[in-house]
C-alpha cells in the first residue's frame, strides 16, 4: 500500500507599519495591500485585531520619535512578533528597490517587503514582560475611558460638579502620562526595540 505523506506548507506573512502622528498605514504582504488605521486607542485596538486574525510572521516599524510607541508595545504585548527599526535601514531599502515616491502607503508596503526580504530580528518579549506590558496597556485604556466619561459628564454639570470633574480629569491625564512614559521606557528597554 502507497502512502502519501503530506507537507504542511506555513505561509509567511508580512506586515509594515508606517506610522504618523494621526494614523497607522499597513502594509500586507501577502496580499500586497495597505490598510489604514487611527494611532489613537480605538485604532491600535482595531489594529491589533486585525493582526491577530491575519497571523504574521514579523511585524515592521520604524522608530519615528515616540509615535511607534504605543502600537508597538500593544502589538508585542499581544505575543506578536515586532522589530522597530531605525528610519535610515527602510530608506535605503527603499532606494535600493528604486522605489522614489513617497507616500504612506508606498512606505507600509516598501516596510512589508523589507520584512520579508531582510527580516531583521524580533525577539518575542518574555512571558512576564508581555503580561506586564498587556497590564499596563490594560489599565491606560481604563483611565482613557474614565477621562472620556467624565468629559462627557461636564457637559451637563453644575459648577460645583465641573469643578470636581476638572480635578478628575486632570489626574487622570497626569496618570496616563506617567503611564506612556513607563511604557516608552519598558518598550525601549526590550528586546523588540534594540533589534538590529
Amino acid at each position: 500500500m502507497n502512502e502519501t505523506l503530506s507537507e504542511t506548507v506555513v505561509e509567511l506573512k508580512f506586515v509594515g507599519i508606517d506610522v504618523s502622528k494621526e494614523a497607522l498605514d499597513v502594509g500586507f504582504d501577502p496580499p500586497s495591500m495597505v490598510e489604514r488605521f487611527g494611532n489613537d486607542e480605538a485604532g491600535i485596538v482595531a489594529l491589533r485585531q486585525r493582526l491577530k486574525a491575519f497571523s504574521p510572521t514579523l511585524i515592521v516599524m520604524e522608530a519615528t520619535g515616540g509615535f511607534e510607541t504605543h502600537a508597538a508595545t500593544e502589538l508585542a504585548g499581544a505575543g506578536m512578533a515586532v522589530a522597530v527599526i531605525n528610519p535610515r535601514q527602510a530608506r535605503d531599502f527603499a532606494k535600493a528597490s528604486g522605489e522614489l515616491a513617497k507616500t504612506d502607503a508606498v512606505d507600509a508596503r516598501m516596510l512589508a517587503l523589507f520584512a520579508r526580504a531582510i527580516r531583521p530580528a524580533a525577539r518575542p518579549l518574555k512571558d512576564e514582560t508581555v503580561r506586564e506590558l498587556d497590564g499596563l496597556v490594560t489599565r491606560r485604556r481604563q483611565l482613557i475611558d474614565m477621562r472620556t466619561q467624565e468629559t462627557n459628564r461636564l457637559t451637563t454639570a453644575s459648577k460645583l460638579q465641573s469643578k470636581e470633574i476638572n480635578k478628575h480629569i486632570a489626574w487622570l491625564n497626569k496618570r496616563i502620562d506617567e503611564l506612556d512614559r513607563g511604557l516608552t521606557k519598558r518598550l525601549r528597554n526590550s528586546e523588540v526595540w534594540r533589534t538590529k
